[in-house]
């Protein structure tokens, strides 16, 4: 590929994780095997002319958007190391732009503010991230902005749930931690449906949060998603290290993500972009299709287990959402990646199950080899928790009971070992109940 092309060469999306562009607007790396880092907060101005001038732009997409040269003043605002990494996620995601933040919470928080203003709703999925929920039930509520729960995965029912002042549909698929499979194209015909008839400052946006699937398993803006939000520190990074988050979208939306970043201090740090960047896009496909081969392999054996109730995993045909799974989660091939999270629920009546979920958790934190209690998730060390405990506690037992979360419910993030010691430490956990 020549060195002066900015355009994403005719490879498949696996090479273009591991290399990206050779070079893109914000910074001409032909020479480097490994792109540069930036190290200073502040950049060199030559004349009061370009500040001002770098100043007046921020923002603007017609300035600083896909394709442009930015005028680089202080790394809150933008920095080429950060841009590197919104580059690739808009084309991994095929979106327009994309712009990254210190975490995923903070890229959630920053679409709502940049596309809600007070008066405004949002109707979510019942189902999501316990973080997630908090924000949705305590702090938006506080900007004028209330929340509705309904479930996506009936999209009709949905529809009596948005209101001339809904402008966003909110959901993760597979959602955390059941794994709901929600049809992303069916949530976005309605989107369609409904903003034929509204005026074009009034939009309804369709979010979707992919941070489980990963773009190397599903792409829901090619599926009719206008925004994708990930957290970026869990599979997309891999190894636990580092915390971002990003948010895929298109060009309209470019200018008001970027000031909310701006102005509510949500920027990720340089360092933190380039090592997800650098190590975690780059092994992002060759960590993913042996993570869902052994989320597969883990998941066979959890279903046929006595102590186990019910296994929620979308690579198994008794799941709910397969057919819809296999139809929008494909890798970069076009080959079915239902991911590496896997949800079970031990059996038993739920105080009982309830008492062996903790003999079980605490056994494994004491015990086990390959299996680390601790929460996030994606890491190459396969992590289990209890999120009706842990992760999801800001849902009231009523509300988790809504959401498909039992007591009893536990979610194991699969990693790189060798899947049959991942069962052995399984096996010896259920022994202990």
């Amino acid at each position: 590929m020549s060195s002066d092309s900015n355009k994403r060469p005719d490879y498949s999306m696996d090479s273009f994780l591991v290399h990206g562009a050779m070079r893109d607007e914000h910074w001409d790396y032909a020479s480097h095997v490994i792109p540069p880092i930036t190290a200073s907060t502040a950049f060199r101005l030559a004349s009061t002319e370009r500040g001002a001038a770098g100043f007046a732009t921020f923002a603007s997409p017609e300035h600083t958007g896909p394709g442009k040269s930015p005028i680089y003043i202080y790394e809150r605002l933008a920095e080429p190391t950060v841009a590197l990494l919104e580059h690739q996620f808009a084309e991994l995601e095929g979106t327009k732009s994309a712009t990254a933040f210190a975490s995923g919470m903070a890229a959630i928080s920053g679409v709502m503010l940049a596309v809600c203003k007070a008066g405004d709703d949002i109707v979510a999925h019942k189902t999501i991230y316990g973080c997630t929920y908090s924000l949705f039930t305590t702090w938006l509520p506080r900007f004028g902005m209330p929340v509705q729960f309904g479930d996506f995965r009936d999209v009709e029912s949905i529809r009596s749930l948005i209101k001339p002042t809904t402008r966003v549909l909110y959901f993760e698929t597979p959602a955390n931690p059941t794994l709901d499979i929600i049809d992303v194209q069916a949530v976005a015909a309605l989107a369609k449906e409904i903003n034929a008839s509204r005026p074009k400052a009034e939009a309804l946006y369709v979010v979707v949060d992919n941070t489980f699937a990963t773009p190397y398993c599903q792409r829901p803006a090619t599926l009719g998603a206008d925004v994708v939000v990930h957290s970026l520190t869990k599979n997309c990074m891999g190894f636990g290290t580092d915390m971002a988050g990003l948010a895929a979208h298109p060009l309209e939306l470019h200018s008001a993500i970027r000031m909310v970043r701006k102005d509510f201090g949500g920027a990720v740090a340089s360092r933190a972009a380039w090592n997800i960047h650098v190590y975690g896009i780059s092994t992002l496909a060759i960590r993913m299709q042996r993570q869902n081969k052994s989320a597969l392999e883990v998941a066979k054996y959890l279903e046929a287990h006595p102590q186990v109730k019910k296994v929620f995993y979308p690579g198994l045909e008794s799941h709910a959402g397969h057919e819809v799974a296999k139809r929008q989660m494909c890798g970069f091939d076009g080959e079915f990646a239902p991911g590496l999270m896997v949800y079970f629920e031990l059996a038993g009546e739920p105080a009982v199950a309830y008492e062996g979920a903790k003999r079980f958790m605490d056994h494994v934190a004491n015990n086990s080899y390959c299996l680390t209690l601790a929460v996030s998730l994606g890491n190459t060390k396969t992590l289990i928790e209890a999120p009706a405990l842990m992760t999801h506690s800001a849902y009231d037992p009523e509300s988790a009971a809504k959401a498909g979360m039992s007591v009893a419910g536990i979610r194991l993030s699969i990693g790189l070992e060798n899947p049959q010691d991942i069962i052995r430490d399984l096996e010896s956990g259920f022994g202990a109940m």
